[in-house]
């Protein structure tokens, strides 16, 4: 598998926001098969330190949301934000068919947010993303190109888990955006 649906929880909405925690599936858009999963939760202390800033409108959205929610962002074993970052690197090149920043696409909820504030963490920390930029895909266009058609299962598709919990939205997502992938490529033949 060479698609990893990443979602991220942060506090704020900019680039430069901190990180509290990643989650990532594998999944194939095709079969809607997942394989690997990766969470972990990050002392977000550790990113700020870095100069990541955090926003009060994210932060009085955290408090709006459930206790199981927001205790994910107080998790006494949270990494700090490198380590998290090298272990999320190891998940990606120990899980990813084929091998290769070629082969990996990245999918985040918005042209402008998980992928842009993933990547934006990576350089604070000075590690390399493992993928190459022109990599990342947009979930909120896949959903916007499938309401178009009277598809809408991001809205229609049973929640598994806890809402804002990383992992849990990231398998929701990939989810959904098989379903989409498999009804905008239905009787199509691959294009080489």
């Amino acid at each position: 598998m060479n698609h990893l649906m990443i979602d991220l929880e942060t506090l704020g909405t900019s680039s430069n926001a901190p990180l509290a925690a990643i989650g990532a599936v594998f999944f194939e858009p095709s079969s809607g098969c997942t394989g690997g999963r990766f969470y972990t939760s990050i002392d977000f202390a550790s990113d700020m330190q870095l100069g990541a800033l955090p926003d009060a409108d994210t932060i009085k959205w955290w408090l709006k949301q459930s206790g199981e929610a927001r205790a994910a962002l107080l998790q006494q074993q949270a990494m700090p934000i490198s380590t998290a970052l090298t272990a999320l690197n190891q998940f990606i090149a120990d899980h990813q068919q084929p091998k290769g920043q070629q082969h990996l696409r990245v999918w985040g909820n918005g042209a402008s947010f998980d992928c842009v504030l993933l990547r934006a963490a990576y350089a604070r920390a000075g590690i390399s993303a493992p993928w190459h930029w022109w990599r990342d895909l947009d979930v909120r266009t896949l959903v916007e190109m499938g309401r178009v058609l009277g598809c809408d299962p991001k809205q229609q598709r049973p929640f598994s888990g806890t809402r804002h919990n990383a992992l849990d939205d990231a398998v929701h997502q990939a989810s959904y955006v098989s379903e989409l992938w498999q009804r905008l490529t239905a009787d199509k033949e691959p294009m080489l």
